[in-house]
């Protein structure tokens, strides 16, 4: 008898081009099947795409390396047959009487044909939509299964213009797929469109009756005090008689030490007939007071397990089915001060700070792994919403995962982008895709995936375009609100009258999160559709604060540059993509800047924008070579990503509800609007990112030069202070100031006092600030925020010379070691003198802030179904604790220097140290988690930063400091 769950099948896949394969699907699952890596056949990327195959096998070159991808046929060019591939596996079972199978696949681009033991079954269309198969009658009496899917690439792949452009010839919008595939200014083009089995397949084995997709949605009642969790699904009896059965929900919580409390258990007794789908509603579950879900930086993302089961009577267990349930409600409305959208949590707004997202890789190589570090990258950059952009794809269940887990509201878009959809050259067609039904099979079939996340903040029709008018007002119709979740400020009606007659919102297809037509409509830059989102090109970094920089209240797309460090160009480009651009002088005395072919395939953008910004790397002198240049580029990175929030941010609530970023990070090796590479190594401007959305932020208005201070929380700050200094080259403090017994109302920005320095006698051109805020009674430091400045119309060229500076540093390390991953506790200690101030803030003891801990619940993963939870051990089980393993002794380092001083720009890398280590290989590794990086400290100071990382086997890791004064790299472990 098998064992009741499901079973991914995501390992020994082969694959071949159907071209080399002179068999049919009916003889390959039968009496010819693939015996092993014998061409034609390779091993497969399942989930993947067949250019994910064809690279992993070599058959041709990485397209994210250099130029390879010209080098890669063109679908265009090759014909649909050349991306045509057959994909062969087998699996295992042998069914018991009363027992089902179902073959699942969660994502086929685009239709596919599929033979199972010689037996013919069809997937059609779609890219965005679900296959579940009964192949019960077919699998083998032996329970060796011989499974075989022919897999053919979109309908209309398109052709890439030679001057390229969005979305090249816009084919790709007739179908219900990616549209990003075809390249954009940010892209350059998939050969294979994304072709291939891209998500998840498995088995999944029941008994008479399968549990199908349940929709579980809270109410909530008396200041949150009082919760119901309503829940909804279908049943569907396979046997060939009436069932009686007992349907069972459970739901559970955790707490300390990762003990596991029920806190609901109920078993309702049903009849279903034979062959028969029925939807059963449960009644109602109760609970008071219950831990509440909350974005990124607002408080704990509360999570409880919700488990239905069904028994039937003679046979045992049939089906199971889990889910992580946060208990939150998300309201929005447009804000009547500023005209921007604004979202509500729990009853409390919250200001959007966030970036758009594409999809974490263009050969759609998705993995767990690979999810958990992207979304923990943006949790790291105190982010708090994540904008699934239309071109790109409908995140993946393990993406809102993490996002559940992280705190990261998603706003997720339908298959519409205007590029593709209505506008271009040539002319796209408007009208969408050609298959309207196809469209709202997969919108419906994609709610039903996602919509139990409470991550999941909202829907939208696309990107800078609504929907085609029938496609629009059916996602009206079929997502329109539950009369509890719409705005009491919209609807002006109490809870108590909203409850009468209204049906169970878990019979809605969602009906908890609104529905925008488009990304700039409603709220979202003008509301009116005007391309009023923008701009995407470097800034002086005072602009973001004035008052005509944006003139709407909610920006959903502004961007900027994102160079990566040199060592990524090195792994990512041969020797010629190593040249920096040229600088070009114009008459004007504006700077152009050209850079190499490489580099324009990869979609550098520049540092300057002649006529309107002078060039923002110059500023700091002509760099020298890569390494030169990548280190300015990211002095640049930092501070434009953190004026930018901080613009924003210094108007919030008064100007504006929100703001995302352009983007996070790009789905290839590309030059531009990104935090984090491919790679997964960050830039500065993550850092720069990380302080200015800090939940309580210090920071210096720009513009007015006023230091002024944010508080997003809900709670009034007392009994603070702000201490100003600031630092010249000399190593010397010619200003210092303290602000004391401050109070900050929440939710409000203030400004507490002008920054007086710059107008005083004899200010030093270049100059270093430092601000904090702290609490009095402790000296317990809320935030600190270091800039570097020059007098108005100078620039930053006498920091060149400091770079000679050798400032004393000793870092104290302490590392906490299981298996293999490494954490790491470091002290950076500026040896320099201290002046004799006041302050006792300079040894920076942070206040714990809300989500800081010991352990990381990221390391929970989904438990989908009783094998998956058999297999793995127990949810709370896995959660992580704090290292409690093999601890090294405390280990001091120091680097030696006589100068007085600041160490500026300093950050932490990690490196592979193993044997055979071949001279210019790239040793990072990579990801790793750094709780600050890029940071600079004043003489006397006292950082503490804390790196979290993963070694591969047989790999002993070393830390290396470098920084504007040690360019060297030191070992300091």
């Amino acid at each position: 008898m098998a064992e009741i769950g499901k079973i991914v099948l995501d390992s020994g896949w082969l694959a071949a081009r159907s071209t080399e394969v002179h068999l049919s699907g009916t003889q390959l699952t039968t009496t010819h099947s693939p015996s092993g890596l014998d061409k034609p056949w390779m091993e497969a990327a399942v989930p993947g795409t067949v250019l994910g195959t064809l690279v992993k096998n070599k058959v041709v070159p990485d397209p994210f390396y250099g130029l390879e991808n010209e080098a890669i046929i063109d679908i265009a060019d090759s014909g649909r047959e050349h991306y045509t591939f057959w994909f062969f596996t087998t699996f295992q079972c042998k069914l018991s009487a009363n027992q089902h199978l179902d073959l699942n696949f969660r994502g086929i681009n685009y239709s596919a044909e599929l033979y199972l033991n010689g037996n013919k079954k069809i997937l059609p269309k779609g890219m965005f939509r679900r296959h579940s198969l009964d192949v019960t009658d077919i699998l083998h009496p032996d329970g060796q299964n011989l499974l075989a899917v022919l897999v053919h690439p979109p309908d209309h792949p398109g052709t890439i213009p030679p001057e390229g452009g969005q979305g090249g010839d816009h084919e790709i919008g007739k179908d219900v797929a990616t549209q990003y595939v075809e390249g954009w200014d940010w892209m350059a083009p998939i050969r294979d469109r994304n072709t291939g089995i891209w998500d998840e397949v498995s088995i999944s084995i029941t008994g008479p009756v399968k549990i199908i997709d349940p929709h579980l949605v809270s109410t909530f009642f008396d200041g949150y005090k009082r919760v119901y969790l309503h829940t909804t699904t279908e049943l569907e009896n396979k046997s060939s008689s009436v069932v009686e059965c007992d349907l069972n929900i459970q739901v559970t919580s955790e707490l300390e030490g990762g003990v596991c409390i029920v806190e609901h258990l109920q078993t309702q007794r049903l009849s279903i007939p034979s062959g028969k789908r029925v939807q059963y509603t449960f009644p109602q579950l109760f609970f008071y007071k219950p831990n509440l879900w909350w974005p990124n930086g607002m408080g704990k993302q509360a999570l409880y397990n919700v488990t239905i089961t069904v028994d039937v009577n003679g046979h045992g267990e049939s089906d199971s089915w889990s889910h992580m349930h946060g208990f939150r409600k998300i309201e929005s409305y447009i804000d009547s001060a500023t005209g921007g959208r604004l979202f509500k949590v729990n009853g409390q707004p919250i200001f959007i700070r966030g970036g758009n997202w594409i999809l974490s890789d263009g050969l759609l190589r998705l993995s767990k792994k690979r999810y958990k570090t992207d979304i923990k990258f943006h949790a790291d950059m105190n982010f708090n919403m994540i904008r699934c952009w239309g071109g790109g794809l409908t995140e993946r269940p393990e993406f809102y995962h993490y996002c559940d887990i992280y705190g990261l509201l998603v706003w997720q878009e339908f298959w519409i982008t205007g590029d593709v959809d209505g506008r271009g050259v040539p002319v796209s067609n408007p009208n969408g895709p050609l298959d309207h039904d196809l469209f709202m099979l997969c919108a419906r079939d994609t709610v039903k995936l996602l919509r139990n996340h409470p991550s999941l903040a909202l829907w939208v029709g696309g990107n800078e375009q609504v929907p085609p008018p029938d496609i629009n007002n059916a996602l009206k119709d079929e997502l329109k609100l539950h009369p509890h979740f719409e705005s009491l400020h919209n609807t002006g009606k109490s809870l108590q009258e909203l409850s009468a007659s209204m049906k169970d919102p878990s019979n809605y297809l969602d009906g908890t999160r609104i529905y925008i037509q488009g990304s700039m409509w409603d709220g979202f830059a003008n509301g009116k559709g005007d391309f009023t989102d923008g701009p995407y090109e470097i800034q002086y970094p005072e602009s973001f604060f004035k008052d005509d920089f944006y003139n709407y209240g909610f920006n959903p797309e502004v961007g900027s540059v994102g160079v990566p460090i040199a060592a990524t160009i090195k792994a990512t480009m041969p020797p010629e993509g190593w040249k920096i651009p040229l600088f070009k002088k114009l008459p004007d005395g504006y700077v152009e800047e050209v850079p190499n072919p490489i580099w324009e395939y990869h979609k550098y953008i520049p540092y300057s924008k002649p006529g309107k910004v002078h060039n923002q790397i110059l500023l700091y002198g002509t760099p020298t070579d890569l390494n030169d240049f990548c280190l300015k580029a990211q002095l640049v990175n930092y501070i434009q990503y953190r004026a930018l929030l901080e613009g924003w941010t210094s108007r919030m609530w008064s100007k504006y509800t929100g703001v995302l970023i352009w983007k996070t990070q790009n789905p290839w090796t590309g030059l531009r609007g990104q935090f984090y590479d491919h790679l997964h190594d960050q830039t500065a401007g993550f850092y720069g990112c990380r302080s200015a959305a800090e939940p309580v932020h210090v920071q210096l208005n720009l513009a007015t030069y006023f230091i002024e201070v944010v508080n997003t929380l809900s709670e009034q700050l007392s009994d603070v202070a702000i201490e100003a200094s600031v630092w010249d080259l000399e190593g010397t403090c010619p200003y210092y100031v303290v602000h004391e017994k401050l109070s900050v109302p929440s939710k409000k920005t203030v400004p507490i006092l002008e920054m007086k320095y710059p107008k005083s006698k004899n200010p030093k051109p270049v100059y270093f600030l430092l601000l904090k805020l702290y609490k009095m009674s402790d000296y317990g430091v809320i935030s600190r925020n270091f800039y570097w400045l020059h007098l108005p119309g100078g620039d930053y060229k006498l920091l060149e010379p400091y770079r000679k500076k050798r400032v004393p540093l000793k870092i104290r390390s302490t590392t906490f070691i299981k298996g293999s991953t490494y954490e790491m506790e470091m002290h950076v200690e500026n040896k320099s003198k201290r002046p004799e101030l006041k302050s006792l803030t300079y040894k920076n003891n942070f206040v714990t802030r809300i989500g800081d801990g010991d352990f990381d619940m990221a390391s929970v993963e989904p438990v989908n179904s009783a094998a998956e939870e058999k297999q793995e051990a127990s949810l709370f089980q896995r959660i992580y604790r704090r290292f409690s393993g093999e601890t090294d002794d405390l280990q001091v380092s120091e680097i030696n220097g006589s100068d007085e001083g600041v160490a500026f720009f300093l950050y932490f890398s990690v490196h592979a140290s193993k044997p055979g280590h071949k001279e210019g290989e790239d040793t990072r590794i990579l990801p790793v988690h750094y709780s600050d990086n890029y940071f600079s400290l004043v003489p006397g100071e006292v950082m503490p930063i804390k790196i979290s990382f993963e070694v591969p086997p047989g790999v002993t890791p070393r830390i290396r400091l470098h920084g504007w004064n040690y360019h060297s790299g030191h070992k300091v472990y």
